[in-house]
């Protein structure tokens, strides 16, 4: 009997009796700091709509707003179909859990586009960077304590490291990594929405300097179908990642991910707090 990959055990969603609610619990294996991975988070989302039964189509495009920490422990997530054209869908979902009182409080918003895809004419404008083969680029050391998350994929940086000093000499924000799940698991959408969320702040790295921060929003688009995601198998990911405007206490971050083979596979833009 195959284990249970610990990803898909963070995903585990109950349906419930009312079409389109979920119950699912916070992973320990994705805990990051005060609360889990925002990228497991984006994924559970996304795992909602991909497991409900109105479904049309694959994603295309995921935002994910973070409104307040998920605590450890049960949650509910209402995924609705607000709108079905004939070859796009549009969702809106909640996750919510009861604060002391029992009363449901949000703490993540999102909205989901999926469509119906069709053979079309198509190129790639944003080509992979030319880097080593990940077997020849080290594996970066698990993570500090406190950050379970981190273990739970396989990452190389090739360039872009965290800095090694907080002495405020960094020039750039520019990341670029291979990474996987440490744990061999075949790509899928909801692993891809996890892994666009992969990237420490880069306002650490642009001013080499250890400042709160935390993603408010994130929105991935998805470049890639069934059939794409399938070459990629349990293969290296390649991962790059740049600020563009730092102001006044928020910054944004883009960032693109590649197959092996130079497929663009998924994009995402994201808006991050940052604190002196």
């Amino acid at each position: 009997m195959t284990a249970i990959h610990n990803f898909d055990k963070a995903l585990a969603l109950t349906p419930s009796s009312r079409k389109g609610h979920f119950t699912g619990t916070t992973s320990p294996d994705y805990w990051n700091m005060v609360g889990p991975f925002g990228g497991t988070t984006a994924a559970i989302v996304l795992q909602a709509v991909l497991s409900h039964p109105d479904l049309l189509g694959t994603p295309v495009a995921l935002t994910v707003n973070y409104a307040a920490a998920v605590s450890a422990g049960a949650f509910d997530v209402h995924a609705v179909a607000v709108r079905t054209n004939r070859s796009t869908q549009h969702w809106t979902l909640q996750i919510t859990q009861a604060d002391a009182n029992g009363t449901p409080q949000v703490n993540t918003t999102a909205t989901v586009v999926t469509a119906a895809r069709r053979d079309t004419w198509g190129d790639n404008d944003m080509p992979m960077p030319p880097v080593a083969a990940p077997t020849a680029v080290e594996r970066m050391r698990i993570g500090p304590s406190g950050v379970a998350w981190l273990n739970q994929y396989e990452m190389r940086p090739v360039g872009g490291f965290v800095p090694s000093t907080w002495d405020g000499s960094s020039k750039h924000s520019e990341t670029l990594i291979w990474l996987r799940d440490a744990q061999p698991r075949a790509l899928d959408f909801a692993s891809l929405a996890a892994m666009s969320d992969m990237f420490y702040p880069r306002v650490w790295l642009r001013r080499a300097r250890h400042v709160p921060a935390g993603t408010v929003s994130i929105t991935t688009y998805f470049h890639a179908g069934a059939a794409e995601l399938a070459a990629v198998g349990t293969g290296y990911l390649l991962g790059r990642a740049v600020g563009q405007q730092f102001h006044n206490g928020f910054f944004d971050q883009t960032a693109q991910l590649w197959s092996e083979a130079g497929e663009l596979l998924a994009t995402s833009n994201q808006i991050v707090y940052y604190k002196e």
